[in-house]
């Protein structure tokens, strides 16, 4: 998200879409922010609870995909704004 760095902007202040984008642009859509972490097992989910940390292998500054409904459309990092975890887009997919 465009923006300084102590105040994301929100996605409504992107620029306008084409016009022939009009029909679509109210439809819902799932935005996930992909944080792989492989070698958990079965058993580490079952022992999960409140206040349970799972160590990644991601380095502080590597990027993690964000995908709409399941397609990569962006590279991002996590950011704290407020006291609200937020996520700023580094790279357009």
């Amino acid at each position: 998200m465009a923006g300084s760095a102590t105040t994301p902007q929100a996605v409504t202040d992107l620029a306008s879409p084409p016009a022939n984008w009009s029909r679509v642009q109210g439809l819902n859509c799932r935005l996930t922010v992909e944080l792989a972490l492989p070698g958990v097992k079965v058993r580490d989910l079952m022992g999960m609870r409140v206040n349970t940390v799972i160590n990644s292998q991601w380095q502080l500054s590597a990027d993690v995909p964000l995908r709409v409904n399941g397609e990569l459309i962006a590279w991002s990092e996590f950011e704290v704004a407020g006291k609200k975890l937020a996520v700023r887009i580094t790279e357009l997919a």
